[in-house]
């Protein structure tokens, strides 16, 4: 219902409330047809690899829909390169990353919006500031996001159209992700994420060089060796036999894990997210990661590590598990996103902000919980549980960056129920607060200020407050926030929601008058 009165001139915010594209220079507002060039560029423990895209945005009554998303380009995909101190080799990531910019026939500055998806020891910080480097010039245009498990397995659920299918075979589907270090498992229905885990087995836990001596051997890789009887030690030549048996073992965890049965003792330890909580069997089965190429035979090629044998042993126990088993709409490019789409939106006029200088806000993370609002006594202790695990889902459990909350507001706003919600969302957002982000709500209904007013005033929290409505987001969008418009108390909202290949249609943009 307020405004904070410390509002920024209008000069700084954009002119007319319009966020331009910076290569094209022109505003989602003129025209009924726009097209972006985008990249996704993904950056993990094992492999690296781009997609350059083309997508055509199209008005549709006051929004705009991705209604063509072509790939203009696939990169080679590249072993990631280290240096001698187990760092990723920066120098020659950039050349790679160069040399794949001049194969599509891009330059860096006609990029208008991409993403870049650090995974496994790319999110480690000497890491991550030096690949960060690589893209400097574009810092503006890209959403960077550092991929703990749980996102890391949510994007490959959705990139490997697991999601997508749910809806169109009115299925549930399960999606393995079986990467060089972790196989990540996701169960989707009803196009949502219901469940995921992690688990420490990857092709690449062991390593072998052409002679078929050990040149890299992970803690995971030396327990599955000892599981099977063998004592593996660097430079030690593996019989076939017993790699064999190694990954024989090793998918037979994966399928413990991914089964109705609870886990023994040694899937367990080797658990990296909590186990699947519903013992149900999904009815679809897919495979994604490098792994994965393999499973589907699509790949042939071998790097010197366990992929190729763990791919047919993982085949040969899918096929008699049950669930039908399905080629993903992508394999080891599940979790490149294909871009960052901006699109535009324009908050309601009801908004608290305070103090005005928190504003503006760039490359925010949405959090978009299921909330049982409905009730005439809400639930405080289920809507910050919730809360919590949203923030876990998508690795921001940790408070180490600012969130946006996304709720969607039913029934009346009495001073009781604002007053339940508000608590709850302190209560599930506190690891956030203590790190001294903001608190940062967005709602759909038209009682931001309220809300807003409710947490600062009546709660009295000590975080800085902005609350705004007439935005509708999702999980996985990421948003800026500009300063607010004098004209009329709103402010300009910019959301790059993330498109995966092969479902476009989850893209979207709306401008609200």
């Amino acid at each position: 219902m307020r405004n904070n009165v410390n509002a920024p001139k209008q000069q700084d915010a954009p002119v007319g409330g319009r966020v331009f594209f910076s290569n094209v220079r022109r505003s989602l507002e003129g025209e009924d047809e726009i097209t972006l060039v985008s990249v996704g560029v993904d950056i993990g423990s094992s492999t690296s690899h781009l997609v350059f895209s083309r997508l055509v945005l199209e008005r549709l009554d006051n929004r705009y829909i991705v209604s063509e998303r072509t790939v203009l380009h696939e990169s080679d995909v590249l072993l990631t390169p280290y240096a001698s101190d187990q760092s990723i080799d920066a120098k020659a990531l950039g050349e790679f990353i160069h040399a794949q910019y001049e194969q599509a026939g891009i330059e860096p500055g006609k990029i208008d919006t991409g993403a870049l998806i650090l995974t496994g020891v790319a999110v480690r910080r000497s890491n991550s500031r030096a690949i960060a480097d690589l893209f400097a010039a574009q810092a503006g245009k890209f959403v960077s996001v550092s991929a703990g498990d749980a996102l890391e397995t949510t994007l490959a659920a959705f990139g490997s159209g697991a999601a997508a299918r749910s809806v169109r075979e009115t299925a549930r589907v399960m999606n393995i992700d079986i990467g060089g270090g972790t196989t990540k498992i996701a169960v989707c229905e009803n196009g949502e994420l219901v469940d995921l885990t992690a688990v420490d087995i990857g092709a690449r836990i062991l390593a072998l060089d052409a002679k078929g001596a050990v040149v890299r051997l992970e803690e995971a890789g030396r327990r599955f060796a000892q599981e099977v009887g063998l004592d593996l030690q660097l430079g030690q030549i593996v019989a076939p036999a017993d790699l064999e048996r190694m990954v024989e073992r090793m998918a037979d965890r994966i399928f413990e894990v991914a089964g109705t049965s609870t886990p023994d003792a040694i899937s367990q330890s080797l658990l990296r997210l909590e186990p699947l909580l519903a013992k149900k069997m999904p009815d679809v089965l897919t495979f994604s990661g490098g792994v994965s190429e393999y499973v589907y035979g699509r790949e042939t090629q071998v790097y010197g590590d366990l992929g190729p044998m763990l791919a047919k042993a993982v085949r040969a126990k899918a096929e008699t598990w049950g669930p039908r088993l399905e080629v993903p709409d992508q394999g080891i490019r599940a979790t490149v996103i294909g871009a960052s789409q901006y699109t535009i939106q324009v908050s309601g006029s009801t908004i608290y902000v305070e103090p005005a200088s928190i504003l503006p806000l760039r490359n925010v993370p949405v959090i978009a919980p299921q909330l049982d609002l409905t009730a005439d006594t809400l639930n405080v202790q289920d809507i910050a549980e919730n809360i919590q695990r949203a923030l876990r889902r998508l690795d921001l459990h940790e408070g180490e960056q600012a969130v946006t909350l996304c709720y969607r507001w039913q029934g009346s706003a009495t001073f009781q129920r604002l007053d339940a919600f508000c608590r709850a969302v302190v209560q599930g957002m506190r690891a956030v607060l203590n790190q001294g982000h903001p608190l940062l709500l967005v709602g759909e209904a038209d009682c931001g200020g309220l809300v807003g007013i409710h947490c600062h005033e009546e709660l009295h929290i000590s975080s800085p407050v902005l609350s705004i409505d007439g935005i509708t987001l999702k999980e996985l969008d990421f948003i800026d926030i500009g300063a607010m418009l004098e004209t009329s108390g709103a402010v300009p909202v910019v959301i790059k929601s993330l498109v995966f290949p092969g479902t476009c249609g989850l893209g979207r943009t709306a401008l609200q008058p």
